[in-house]
């Protein structure tokens, strides 16, 4: 019983993991590099008849060349929304609109906006360790709390909080690595 017990915390406790190691990769998606990627604007939200709606949602995106990124919206009615959502973005773009679609040309990155970046992805980088610590500290405490319900002894549950901290540390790395490549990323021209 204790085994499973066990291992259903620990399973768990990894799916989170998991899931704080996808989120953080996707918002190193999110900062833009020199290169145009559909995922720096399908996020961005649009006020479409008076809801606020996903780009992904309105639009199809695609990268014809490496700094620009061209946006089809599937109602040519909601262009103008898109544009002044574009606009109003944090990322510093200004859309072109031929009546059909909107293109969005990628200047390159200056030297300084690329630390800048760099940093910002840092942080993200330690949101998400912090994270995942948090999701071993909830862990340890549902441990705890079995070893003095009775259902583990204190030799299986030191097991299970070593058990614990290798798959920490590997989601840990998880992040590291595409800190790291988001890092090579914003870096090179």
């Amino acid at each position: 019983m204790s085994a499973e017990l066990v291992a259903m915390v620990l399973d768990e406790t990894a799916e989170k993991m998991a899931k704080a190691v996808s989120h953080a990769r996707t918002d190193f998606a999110s900062v833009r590099t020199g290169r145009a990627a559909p995922a720096l604007v399908e996020k961005i939200l649009v006020d479409y008849y008076g809801t606020e709606v996903p780009l992904q949602q309105l639009a199809n995106t695609s990268v014809p060349e490496a700094r620009m990124l061209v946006v089809s919206p599937y109602d040519k009615g909601s262009m103008g929304a898109i544009e002044k959502a574009i606009r109003n973005s944090d990322l510093g773009l200004n859309p072109s609109n031929d009546g059909h679609v909107i293109r969005l040309t990628f200047p390159p990155l200056t030297a300084d906006r690329r630390k800048d970046l760099v940093k910002m992805v840092k942080q993200m980088a330690e949101d998400g360790r912090v994270a995942v610590r948090n999701l071993r500290r909830s862990a340890r405490h549902d441990l705890e709390q079995l070893e003095r319900d009775g259902e583990l002894s204190e030799d299986v549950r030191a097991r299970a909080e070593k058990d614990l901290d290798k798959l920490t540390h590997a989601h840990e790395a998880h992040i590291d690595q595409a800190l790291q490549h988001k890092e090579q990323e914003l870096l090179e021209d």
